[in-house]
């Protein structure tokens, strides 16, 4: 199963695991920003770089158990993103369809995460941890029909176990 992912996602994704995105302690390195303003977005204190703000961060860092909740599987993150991508990914006891499926899942979560970044310091409005969960699900569920035409199942049944309706569960 091939999955279609937009370019613009591929290469932030490219990006973010070589560490250069526009992060803002990217950003105070480079002498863009001050030191003073290298914080997180959230607010809680800690500077943002890319594994606090995808992985560590206390609001954005809870959308990945809950995403695995929502697949069906357990695990634990490490605070590495390439180990994170590949531990993610490769949950599946190698099988190609299911990385394909893992490695997209994986894509939308850091590319929402990263949109809801900027949508909370540029636009000042946040969304819930739960409402990007749902992003997440509903985008995913798009991504699929767009590069398979009979992918039949609507939001409710994808939305209750994606695995089952792939075939994989």
């Amino acid at each position: 199963m091939a999955q279609k992912v937009p370019l613009k996602v591929s290469i932030f994704a490219w990006r973010l695991l070589r560490d250069r995105l526009p992060t803002k302690i990217n950003l105070a390195n480079r002498s863009i920003i001050t030191n003073e303003a290298r914080l997180c977005v959230v607010g809680r204190g800690h500077v943002e770089d890319s594994t606090h703000l995808f992985l560590a961060c206390p609001t954005f860092g809870a959308i990945w158990p809950m995403v695995r909740a929502w697949i069906g599987f357990d695990g634990v993150d490490t605070q590495v993103l390439s180990d994170h991508f590949l531990q993610f990914i490769n949950q599946t006891s190698g099988l190609k369809a299911r990385c394909s499926f893992l490695h997209m899942i994986w894509l939308l979560c850091v590319w929402t995460i990263w949109n809801e970044r900027n949508c909370r310091l540029f636009q000042n409005k946040e969304c819930s941890i739960i409402h990007l969960l749902d992003k997440i699900k509903s985008q995913s569920l798009w991504w699929l029909k767009a590069c398979k035409a009979t992918f039949v199942f609507g939001t409710q049944l994808w939305w209750s176990s994606p695995l089952q309706r792939l075939g994989f569960g």
